[in-house]
């Protein structure tokens, strides 16, 4: 049988890593991601279960290496172990390096175990603050002794586990240190965001929002040595270790420094569109093809015209005091 060609657009870049929201819903409300009172998408609208198999499947069977699963929050879709269970069969095989999710850490001490036991070996957890008060005030909805204990039971369970820390001016500058200790005592990696421009968010605003990474960074060399890593996991963070206490810090910087060169990677709604990069708005309908066809042709001939459009990068842009670059659909809609 001849094996499909592998996916490789327009700039020479491979395509090993595809992020898959598998629904928009989710527990919170995070102030930088959605608003308060979402409409999120008829149920009929979203793939099933078993179509998700097929896509990331058909996309595995075309060179993929690592798949990230995203919402929303992941662990609030219905029966979606069983979609975990299914893809452990591509991590026994070979043909998938790693299997690995972005949660909020809300379901944690019912699904570690079960995600371990699929193959899952790593996780990101997102978490923007120790304070209680001011965590219920950024999620809205959230409940922070929910997700420390969800964080304790993905350690138990084996889970290597890596917070993610969205940066917000004003909200958690004032516990940059007591994070980057936290982590440290903890043994977990540590990874700052840039806040990006996607979706209206009930009447906040981005540029107050919005604090450089470059300022964080200053900020932390300040206590810390930081000798910088060429270590890559496959997504767009660039690491660095800090002298002091051996621990790993991650810079996701899509505004001061993008990472558009090296992007290897495209994500998948949980309605079947396939967006090329996330800070461009065009996209690929994979569902009609899936539906049109027991056959997957129509889908692969669908992934590969969708690649050869893959743009050479994103517009995000804050300079000038006005955000350049946004889109309109919320980042629980793409995917994290």
């Amino acid at each position: 049988m001849n094996t499909p060609p592998k996916l490789i657009d327009p700039f020479a870049r491979p395509i090993t890593y595809l992020r898959v929201s598998v629904t928009d819903r989710c527990d919170f409300r995070c102030t930088y991601c959605m608003a308060e009172n979402m409409t999120f998408l008829p149920k009929k609208e979203l793939l099933s279960l078993e179509e998700l198999d097929r896509l990331c499947s058909t996309f595995i069977g075309l060179g993929l290496r690592k798949l990230r699963i995203t919402g929303g929050e992941p662990l609030v879709r219905k029966g979606i172990m069983t979609f975990f269970q299914a893809m452990t069969r591509h991590l026994d095989s070979g043909a998938l390096d790693e299997l690995t999710l972005t949660t909020n850490g809300s379901q944690l001490t019912r699904f570690a175990q079960p995600l371990f036991d699929a193959g899952v070996r790593r996780i990101n957890i997102s978490l923007d603050t120790l304070d209680a008060d001011k965590f219920a005030q950024i999620t809205r909805w959230g409940r922070l002794p929910q997700v420390l204990d969800g964080i304790q039971a993905a350690k138990a369970a084996g889970l290597r586990v890596k917070i993610n820390v969205v940066a917000l001016k004003g909200f958690n500058e004032n516990e940059l240190f007591d994070l980057v200790a936290w982590c440290a005592r903890e043994d977990m990696d540590l990874t700052f965001i840039e806040v990006m421009p996607m979706g209206d968010i009930g009447g906040e605003d981005r540029i107050d929002q919005y604090w450089a990474l470059t300022d964080l960074r200053a900020r932390l060399s300040q206590r810390y040595t930081l000798t910088p890593l060429t270590e890559r996991t496959g997504g767009p963070a660039r690491y660095v270790t800090l002298a002091q206490t051996g621990q790993k810090i991650g810079f996701i910087t899509p505004l001061t420094h993008n990472f558009c060169e090296s992007c290897n990677r495209v994500r998948m709604t949980c309605t079947g569109d396939l967006y090329m990069c996330l800070g461009q708005e065009d996209r690929a309908d994979l569902r009609s093809p899936l539906r049109a066809s027991q056959s997957d042709a129509l889908l692969i001939n669908a992934i590969h015209e969708a690649i050869a459009r893959k743009p050479k990068g994103h517009d995000f842009d804050y300079s000038r005091q006005k955000i350049d670059g946004q889109v309109p659909r919320h980042m629980s809609h793409t995917g994290g």
